[in-house]
């Protein structure tokens, strides 16, 4: 009996322990987030957040079914945009549904501040969906110690940092929560586990379009368990469920509709549903018919299905035709479009999509972005891999895809660094966790005593030494989070910040004053021309109608206004009249030596414009004979009559700009005045 009590003693100190832990990750996410609202005030960062904040307001003003029926006449003039069907509603939803239940609490709260501080709070929930995730891949420890990496790796935190009111905020969550409720399906073969793993699953859905990566890692799970004859009940229950339910929830949102069966990410799901219910009725015949039996309807069911392939490849060959124009002419209902498989999108988009190429997050991820993002983890995962193989089972086997996948993908794309961070603090918390556990555990505990006959002291002194160098390496880890979040991920682009020799900061609110004076000096009805990446912010701040903004589904209309900006003053003019454009928006930082003004994104506009208007645009003729994009006298003369050059440069050797040493006379002259004085 006192046994048993000081076992239960244990226990409850260790879950009290394991709570403290697991609250002090989630305050210290929560915490590292909130440089940008202490350092500047409670703002919303970047582009996309300011259409999300624009969305989540309209629908915390006229109710959910107006926000499914909101037709934008404010974007894509003269087109316009129904907002309800082509965006992911999970985060305006998620925002105005705590919105709500605050003010049910009289808690009044403006619906700006729950949207700039929703993605540290989901830095938490994610933190403890890591936890729980980890856990049952490896153990508590582990658990403990992903939880508080992910709850400060910049990966993470450069997604979702205070007034980053993105998708990718809540996202992560939904991810995470939903491998952990697969994994338990697939451990228990539950349908309680597997029916809250689709709930997830739909919630994903509603909040990204990440949600694909889901769709195609849990099937690719189902096929490797499958080849490597780990096939049992518990698998076929969790995935055929799974993927009925999660299919049917799925198509429920708007944005989404019947892509699920329509497009070819999907059909690995499909396919492998299929296989699944054909291995289980073998499997189920098998143990019913004898050998002979079996065999030889297993023969026959092989020769049906390659006839019924052959004759399938005929027919479409058949109805192939030698162009577009001809398919699209012949009846879908005697012979359908094939499906295909696309090249490597991104690598295709780079070569023949100028405006996918233009977006920096969409270039491959370079070394010193690994270790920026992930620090000593993108070394120390490698080994927790390498335990989890050595020690595989069906919920290791899909860690593993999860890493080698989302490596790949990271690799492709900067921005997919973001599905590449979770899994990596996963399995650098098993690999320091085993390291702890080894170093640091009671050798009476082993089930190999350590050997008689080493030096006395050695041990102990390797223990020592070990454990040391991995303390300092999770204390260098943490002093890089904090100093990457602080100088690197909380400045918001909306607000600009330089510092003097001093070490004083100087404020540049020039994007904010510049929306302010449009919104208060112009028609409410004004149309005003800019590149696509101001839109969101021209329409949620200064509540003016555009062209074009960053959802960039129309190619053709960005181009039109990159050939305007391309061309020359009578040519644009023309243009601007055709799209009744009333005021035209520039970004010039010549001034103060602003790298991500127009200008330096000139030449993205040229490349799209050419790609619809090649007669009209030419690259080259931006370029000098030599083969430079100068934009001093020596330019091109194409780029020093055109529409964006003069009006970035407009008078601008007429402008003085003092220095700071001539602003520090300046003061110092004042100062004995008043003295005099």
């Amino acid at each position: 009996c006192c046994r048993l009590g000081m076992w239960r003693m244990s226990m409850r100190w260790q879950s009290l322990l394991s709570f403290s832990i697991l609250f002090l990750a989630c305050l210290a996410g929560f915490s590292s987030r909130l440089f940008a609202v202490i350092r500047f005030e409670s703002i919303i960062h970047e582009f996309d957040p300011w259409f999300n904040y624009r969305s989540t307001h309209h629908l915390t003003t006229n109710g959910f079914y107006e926000f499914l029926n909101w037709f934008d006449e404010r974007a894509w003039y003269p087109l316009g945009r129904i907002v309800g069907g082509t965006v992911y509603p999970g985060l305006m939803v998620t925002a105005g549904l705590i919105h709500y239940m605050l003010n049910l609490l009289h808690i009044t709260v403006h619906i700006r501040d729950v949207c700039v501080f929703l993605a540290p709070v989901f830095s938490g929930l994610t933190a403890i969906s890591t936890f729980l995730l980890t856990r049952e891949l490896w153990n508590q420890g582990a658990g403990l110690l992903a939880a508080c990496f992910i709850a400060i790796v910049p990966g993470y935190i450069s997604r979702s940092v205070a007034g980053s009111f993105d998708n990718e905020g809540i996202a992560i969550f939904a991810l995470q929560f939903t491998y952990y409720l697969w994994v338990k399906s697939v451990k228990t073969g539950s349908v309680f586990w597997t029916i809250g793993c689709c709930l997830s699953y739909f919630y994903m859905v509603s909040a990204w379009g990440g949600y694909v990566f889901i769709i195609n890692l849990i099937p690719l799970h189902v096929f490797v368990l499958m080849l490597m004859q780990r096939y049992s009940r518990r698998v076929y229950i969790a995935y055929s469920t799974f993927y009925i339910v999660g299919l049917v929830l799925s198509m429920q949102i708007p944005f989404v509709g019947f892509q699920p069966i329509r497009t070819s990410e999907h059909m690995a799901a499909a396919g492998v549903f299929a296989l699944l219910q054909a291995y289980a009725f073998l499997q189920y015949l098998k143990d019913r018919l004898t050998r002979q039996e079996f065999q030889t309807l297993f023969f026959l069911g092989v020769s049906l299905a390659a006839g019924n392939l052959l004759y399938n490849l005929s027919q479409h060959s058949q109805c192939a035709q030698p162009n577009m124009n001809s398919i699209l002419s012949v009846s879908p209902s005697f012979c359908p479009p094939p499906i295909t498989l696309p090249p490597p999108f991104l690598s295709y988009a780079k070569i023949h999509i100028p405006i996918i190429a233009s977006v920096s997050e969409h270039q491959p991820t370079t070394w010193v972005s690994f270790f920026f993002d992930l620090h000593i983890l993108v070394c120390t995962f490698p080994a927790g891999l390498w335990f989890c193989i050595k020690n595989i089972n069906d919920e290791r086997v899909f860690v593993a895809l999860y890493a080698i996948s989302a490596v790949y993908f990271a690799g492709v794309m900067v921005r997919l660094m973001l599905t590449l961070t979770p899994v990596v603090c996963m399995l650098s918390a098993v690999a320091f966790s085993s390291v702890f556990e080894h170093y640091m555990g009671d050798d009476t505990k082993r089930e190999k005593p350590p050997a008689e006959d080493s030096k006395e002291g050695l041990g102990p002194n390797i223990k020592s030494i070990v454990t040391m160098l991995m303390l300092m390496l999770l204390m260098m880890f943490a002093v890089h989070c904090t100093w990457v979040t602080s100088n690197a991920y909380s400045s918001p682009s909306v607000v600009l910040a330089s510092y003097n020799h001093d070490g004083t900061r100087n404020i540049l609110d020039d994007f904010r004053e510049a929306y302010y004076w449009l919104r208060q000096n112009t028609d409410e009805h004004a149309r005003v021309m800019s590149w696509w990446d101001y839109g969101y912010q021209i329409a949620g701040m200064a509540n003016r109608t555009t062209l074009v903004d960053n959802n960039t589904w129309n190619n053709s209309h960005i181009a039109l206004v990159g050939k305007a900006m391309s061309s020359n003053e009578s040519a644009a003019y023309k243009i601007m009249r055709s799209l009744d454009v009333d005021y035209v928006l520039i970004i010039f930082g010549g001034v103060i030596g602003y790298s991500g003004d127009d200008i330096n994104k000139f030449l993205w506009m040229v490349r799209i414009a050419e790609g619809e208007h090649p007669k009209d645009i030419r690259e080259s003729d931006y370029f000098t004979p030599q083969g430079e994009f100068r934009v001093d006298k020596a330019g091109s003369p194409t780029l020093l009559n055109c529409l964006m050059y003069k009006m970035s440069y407009y008078r601008f050797g007429e402008m003085q700009v003092k220095t700071e040493a001539q602003e520090e006379m300046e003061d110092r002259r004042a100062r004995r005045g008043k003295k005099e004085e």
